[in-house]
């Protein structure tokens, strides 16, 4: 409240806001630590993933333990976040975001906020946004750059504009080719919640209005005015390609040597499932949330909803084989 940007006006709306996160990566831990520590009101958080060891470089929420119980990553930050601030009402939602259900798990929110590390949802949420006008901010990092951009649906250009319509700063890499350094991630999220702060308080006249990128490795810092494109798919014609589903992929390649397959509307009794597969496979070990098991060279991460990831191809046709085989076609 001493922050003459927000004074005390500015923290009671910040503390009656809601916001929702897409994705609990690197970016995504750093930005929902940095709104639950403001006092943000209401704050979802949306991941599909589960902790693991070399999540630990980057991923500020969670610790050792969170990956040795291959806890989802949206119910341990849940956890922790609700020790640091037992004001804000956080929500762990352990869910792939589809176009089937993206308008159910992201509408009646304030915000959006970008914590992704694919641009297929990224697209799904811009659609999302732009037909809701709700707000959200695309944030992005790998290797030692970054950059990030608010959008204001009906104001802004949207990322259809920036990325759809011609060269861009998209990323091409990935954190699996070319690695990450930590720093990175604490200057993007920075950036992100601090927009996003002001925007729940209510605070736009502040907002940069700006691709903002950086590198912390070479201390190149940019800032690029983009335009709304006239005939942007999104924000003019308003195609919404991705939330109709028709370039939503099925089969999502996620990281180095790994398939994602989504089984949409199909649950999974996992205890059930343990049990019938204890009887062939070896080293099978679930949770609640989650069953993981081996067949070498191949390792196969179930959730309860249908999903299931596997490592140790990047061969569609082999992940589907392996799901047939092991979870049932």
């Amino acid at each position: 409240m001493l922050f003459a940007g927000l004074g005390e006006e500015g923290q009671r709306r910040l503390m009656a806001s809601s916001a929702v996160l897409v994705g609990c990566g690197a970016i995504g831990t750093a930005v929902a630590n940095l709104l639950v520590r403001a006092g943000a009101g209401r704050l979802r958080i949306i991941d599909r993933d589960f902790v693991e060891p070399s999540n630990l470089q980057r991923q500020t929420l969670f610790d050792e333990a969170d990956a040795r119980e291959a806890l989802p990553k949206a119910v341990a930050a849940e956890r922790k976040l609700r020790a640091v601030n037992s004001a804000v009402a956080v929500e762990g939602k352990v869910t792939d975001l589809t176009a089937q259900n993206a308008e159910e798990l992201l509408s009646g929110f304030e915000l959006i906020l970008d914590g992704t590390d694919n641009f297929e949802t990224r697209f799904l949420i811009n659609d999302l946004a732009v037909k809701l006008a709700t707000p959200w901010i695309y944030a992005a990092a790998v290797a030692s750059y970054g950059l990030t951009m608010t959008i204001l649906p009906g104001e802004s250009p949207c990322l259809a504009c920036l990325l759809e319509s011609g060269p861009s700063g998209s990323l091409e890499e990935t954190c699996d080719t070319v690695g990450i350094l930590g720093a990175i991630v604490g200057v993007i999220a920075s950036l992100e919640a601090s927009e996003a702060v002001k925007l729940l308080a209510r605070r736009r006249e502040a907002l940069h209005g700006r691709l903002l990128s950086c590198d912390v490795w070479t201390g190149r810092f940019q800032t690029i005015r983009v335009e709304r494109h006239p005939q942007c798919r999104a924000c003019v014609r308003r195609e919404f390609s991705w939330l109709a589903g028709r370039e939503q992929p099925r089969l999502t390649l996620c990281g180095r040597d790994s398939v994602q397959i989504h089984e949409r509307g199909r649950r999974l009794d996992l205890a059930t499932l343990r049990g019938r597969l204890a009887q062939t496979v070896a080293d099978v070990r679930s949770n609640e949330f989650l069953l993981r098991f081996s067949v070498p060279p191949y390792e196969m991460t179930v959730f309860s909803d249908g999903r299931a990831m596997i490592k140790g191809t990047k061969d569609p046709a082999v992940a589907r084989s392996l799901y047939a085989r092991f979870i049932g076609s």
